[in-house]
C-alpha cells in the first residue's frame, strides 16, 4: 500500500510540474490556486464532515436517520453539517414524497473525488501515528 501511494504521490508531482511548464502557470497562480482549496481544508477539518462523507462513500445513497445512526451524532448536528456540506457541493439531499417523507443524502461527483483524494493523507496519518506508537 505505501508504495502505490509513493508511486501515486511522484505521479502527481510530476504531473504538476508539466502542467505548470506547458499552460505556463506562475508560482504566484499556483499560490493563489492553493489558497482556494483552504476553504475546502477547512471544511472536511470540522468535527463529523470527514466522517459523513465517508459513511456516504461506504454507504452510498443513506437516509437521515440511518446516517444518524451510523455516526452517533445528535440530530441537529447533523443537520448543519449536511447543510454545509450541501452548499459546498459534496453531498446532495433527495425528498421523496411520503408518506412517509424519506430525505436521502448521497455524495455527488466532487464529494466522491475529495474523499478519493483524501484516503492517501488518512493513510499516511494513521501509518505516522503507529510508527510513533512502536
Amino acid at each position: 500500500m505505501e508504495s502505490r501511494i509513493e508511486h501515486t504521490l511522484r505521479g502527481i508531482e510530476e504531473t504538476l510540474k508539466r502542467i505548470m511548464e506547458k499552460q505556463k502557470i506562475s508560482w504566484k497562480d499556483l499560490k493563489e490556486d492553493v489558497k482556494s482549496l483552504e476553504e475546502s481544508f477547512s471544511l472536511l477539518s470540522q468535527k463529523w464532515n470527514l466522517e459523513i462523507l465517508y459513511a456516504l462513500f461506504l454507504k452510498g445513497a443513506v437516509g437521515f436517520s440511518e446516517l444518524k445512526k451510523i455516526l452517533g451524532v445528535n440530530s441537529r448536528t447533523l443537520s448543519d453539517k449536511l447543510k454545509s456540506l450541501k452548499l459546498h457541493e459534496y453531498v446532495e439531499r433527495k425528498v421523496e414524497a411520503g408518506p412517509p417523507l424519506r430525505v436521502e443524502y448521497k455524495l455527488t461527483h466532487r464529494g466522491k473525488d475529495i474523499i478519493l483524494l483524501a484516503l492517501p493523507l488518512l493513510y499516511y496519518s494513521s501509518s505516522l501515528t503507529q510508527k510513533h506508537q512502536r
